[in-house]
């Protein structure tokens, strides 16, 4: 089964069945951003208040379907969004459609029942953030991480129920952690799998056309991130995957 060709963020109703709602996350999570040579704030499709808008403009569903194939983004706005689609009434049903790295796996722990192919990913770290600031600013943010990392493991322990505990997932967080979709039904993260493989070339497809600006750091980690997909060691542990995932954001000041 290919990847559907949406848009790389999409909300949409089916006009077939119209209490079943399509989200379609192909992208980094990321918040509004301010243009300085106009002066104008460039709203992002990916934040938690756009996502806010178009689930409320889509009246009431009893079926959501989300799809996700994302290198993950803003904490803020991804629990923002995880935030919103856990307290929805509407049954969720989440597909992994290649990657849910970061903060889009949060995402998908809203789901009811979380469906990935076999040959897909997620990928659970701690939180961190670009920083600077005097001593007191410091240690204030790194106490503002710490409850991040605390909220983002509440989300997979939510999911799990019983399949894993804190020190476990805490464990994983600490390694940045790649987790095959086999470890992640074993660990209470997803619920099954597909019937299908999910098409890589063309997830990873997608998420060039997300690199709209040609970030050679957002290239690299796509990179890597679909070799471990293709090909994934034996170990959880990928701190060079990690770093680039360091040095791209913090470029972005994420």
């Amino acid at each position: 089964m290919n990847l559907k060709e949406k848009k790389i963020f999409q909300v949409k109703n089916r006009a077939e069945t119209p209490e079943t709602l399509d989200i379609y996350i192909y992208d980094d999570i990321e918040s509004d951003s301010y243009d300085y040579w106009t002066g104008e704030t460039v709203e992002s499709e990916t934040s938690a208040a756009y996502f806010k808008n178009m689930l409320e403009n889509a009246g009431d569903v009893k079926n959501i379907n989300i799809y996700i194939n994302s290198l993950g983004g803003s904490v803020y706005e991804g629990i923002g969004i995880y935030n919103q689609l856990k307290r929805h009434k509407a049954y969720k049903t989440v597909y992994i459609d290649g990657f849910a790295c970061s903060i889009a796996s949060v995402i998908a722990m809203a789901g009811d029942k979380v469906i990935m192919p076999k040959n897909t990913l997620m990928m659970v770290h701690n939180v961190w953030a670009w920083a600077r600031g005097n001593a007191t600013q410091l240690r204030k943010i790194a106490d503002d991480l710490d409850i991040m990392n605390t909220v983002a493991a509440e989300a997979y322990l939510s999911k799990a129920g019983e399949k894993l505990d804190n020190d476990t997932i805490r464990e994983y967080m600490n390694k940045e952690s790649y987790l095959t979709a086999a470890k992640c039904v074993e660990l209470g993260l997803a619920d099954g799998f597909a019937e299908y493989d999910a098409d890589l070339d063309k997830a990873k497809e997608m998420l060039d056309k997300a690199n709209r600006l040609g970030e050679k750091n957002y290239a690299e980690r796509l990179e890597k991130v679909y070799a471990y997909a293709t090909n994934p060691p034996e170990e959880e542990n990928h701190s060079d995957v990690y770093e680039s995932f360091k040095k791209y954001f913090f470029r972005k000041g994420e």
